[in-house]
């Protein structure tokens, strides 16, 4: 009987870790059989307009990932060192191009059809790569609102992101848009570097696809230089060439356009230089988003409670294996408890207080996060 006891807690505490998604990767290894029809069926009861931030998927729609780990992934899990590059670029210039082509290489590939778990309150994930520790809370719940902060002392990098994704249904298709900024810091240059994210779009009709849309503005106020991007793909996702980025850096004070930007997001983005109409590759996603390699842990010890790979560790493990009756369990047990705390702080009038972020929110600045700690520790998980 201990043995059996023993072995269900092992279980239940269980870190699972999982692949980043990449480049060229299948994107069936989720996939739930006749998925456009069971799509559609849990969609016909939503309404146009509809507000999809309380929407619960049964988890033969969920991969096994928390949003969470996903917004992580997009700074940590690369195959080259674009940081680096940002921080020692020879001038303002060559480091603006570098922080454009790391902003792009966060745009990562998603699945159509299935998405990852909507993180729990006060959810956290912290990972390690080489110097650089990245820590993340879901600092609200309704709404979602995750803060991210990532440092390197060696480097003498930070950075701080609060983002609040705000999925709408509009009969067709689901656009989610991701609110709130990120910031960059390269403190040995004393430069600051701003910039938002691009929306998701889902289109289900009348060809199923899964696309990044949208205009993505990244300034340096100490340089004065900008950057506008724009995320677009061919009508309907038919013909043509897909997952387009076509843009400009200038220089705000005369608003000079230094370089012309254009390419593909998941193939390569160049410049051209307006001066001397030369042309060069700042980014290649296969050398950058492919063949990432899953973290490993490193010391299980040190694992919170709260890390999105423990918490959501049952459920990944069942989803891996195709149980999808087990994998029903685990979710509607995880989703009861949060439902029962809140009511026990709600009972008590007490205000849940994140751990990691100090965190603010009006109508004028919307969401902002800042971190409590200057630098964020070494993690017990390990990414390559």
């Amino acid at each position: 009987m201990q043995v059996t006891e023993d072995k269900e807690k092992e279980e239940e505490t269980k870190v699972v870790l999982t692949t980043p998604f990449s480049i060229g990767e299948s994107d069936d290894v989720y996939r739930a059989p006749n998925l456009l029809q069971r799509i559609l069926s849990l969609l016909k009861n939503v309404r146009p307009g509809s507000d999809l931030t309380r929407f619960q998927l049964p988890p033969l729609f969920n991969f096994p990932k928390s949003q969470l780990q996903c917004y992580g992934e997009s700074v940590y899990s690369t195959s080259s060192d674009l940081l680096s590059k940002c921080n020692n670029g020879q001038n303002p210039l060559d480091r603006f191009t570098s922080v454009v082509a790391w902003s792009i290489s966060t745009t990562r590939p998603a699945v159509f059809g299935v998405a990852p778990y909507n993180p729990i309150l006060g959810e956290t994930h912290h990972v390690s790569k080489g110097t650089l520790n990245v820590l993340l809370e879901q600092v609200s719940h309704h709404p979602p609102v995750a803060a991210l902060h990532a440092t390197d002392k060696e480097q003498n990098i930070e950075m701080i992101w609060c983002q609040h994704p705000n999925p709408k249904f509009n009969g067709t298709s689901v656009e989610a848009q991701v609110h709130g900024k990120r910031e960059l810091k390269l403190l040995n240059h004393g430069e600051s570097y701003e910039m938002n994210s691009p929306s998701l779009f889902i289109r289900v009709l009348p060809v199923p696809g899964i696309e990044w849309i949208g205009n993505v503005n990244i300034s340096c106020q100490e340089s004065g230089l900008v950057a506008e991007l724009c995320y677009r793909s061919s009508f309907l996702g038919i013909g043509g060439k897909q997952r387009l980025i076509k843009g400009k850096i200038f220089d705000s004070s005369s608003l000079k356009v230094l370089y012309e930007v254009d390419g593909q997001w998941d193939s390569t983005v160049t410049v051209k230089d307006k001066n001397t109409g030369k042309v060069r590759v700042i980014y290649d996603a296969k050398e950058v988003i492919s063949g990432l390699q899953t973290p490993i842990l490193k010391d299980a010890e040190s694992v919170r409670a709260t890390e999105s790979a423990l918490v959501w560790g049952k459920l990944s493990q069942a989803i891996m294996n195709k149980d999808w009756e087990k994998a029903r369990v685990a979710k509607q047990i995880i989703e009861e408890r949060q439902r029962q705390l809140s009511k026990e702080r709600e009972s008590k009038g007490e205000t849940w207080i994140s751990k990691h972020f100090v965190v603010s929110h009006s109508k004028e600045k919307g969401w902002e996060c800042s971190p409590i700690q200057r630098w964020v520790p070494a993690a017990p998980v390990i990414a390559f």
